[in-house]
């Protein structure tokens, strides 16, 4: 080392620094190898933070910084999360009064009725779920599931529910809603 030292610009230390770094990198892709084997297996939710607990447990004890190094330098960092954006449709739909006015409680079966859609997120994507349910006695009339949320899907749900209870014409019967858009473009 002493003899092509004259030869070198660099100083020794920027030559170890840079000797050392050499073997970094081979240290770094095994590294990323596993926090890409840990993000896929988290559905590319995990933050460096938390694939630092998830080494940590599996005995393999970095430093948080180095971790989001490496994701950002192999393109491994978290997909971010956005929230839904709701539209207001303004005066463009028709909103109906409220009859049940948050009296939950029927005195007779199938006289009051409450529908909702929820979504829920799974590998193969959102499956909508909407449910009518009675009451009465809080129980569930009926459900349908769909992988998308449309009108089509509302008004199968309705005919199921009516077309089970025998229920077809009766006026009596009241359908409360939150009034979402699947339920006022009726």
């Amino acid at each position: 080392m002493n003899i092509l030292y004259p030869l070198c610009v660099a100083s020794f230390s920027g030559y170890y620094d840079f000797a050392h770094r050499l073997g970094r990198q081979e240290k770094d892709a095994v590294l990323a190898e596993i926090i890409a084997e840990q993000r896929e297996h988290s559905f590319h939710t995990y933050g460096y933070r938390r694939l630092w607990q998830v080494l940590k447990k599996r005995g393999i004890y970095r430093n948080p910084k180095t971790i989001l190094r490496i994701m950002e330098k192999y393109g491994l960092l978290a997909d971010i999360r956005r929230r839904r954006k709701w539209v207001n449709m303004g005066q463009q739909v028709h909103k109906y009064k409220n009859l049940l006015n948050r009296q939950f409680h029927a005195d007779r079966p199938n006289s009051k009725w409450v529908t909702d859609i929820s979504y829920f997120h799974t590998k193969q994507g959102v499956l909508y779920l909407s449910v009518i349910r009675d009451l009465y006695d809080n129980c569930i009339v009926v459900y349908k599931t769909d992988t998308k949320q449309t009108v089509n899907l509302v008004l199968d749900t309705i005919r199921l529910a009516m077309c089970k209870e025998k229920k077809r014409g009766a006026a009596e019967l009241q359908l409360h809603s939150d009034q979402g858009f699947q339920y006022t473009s009726l």
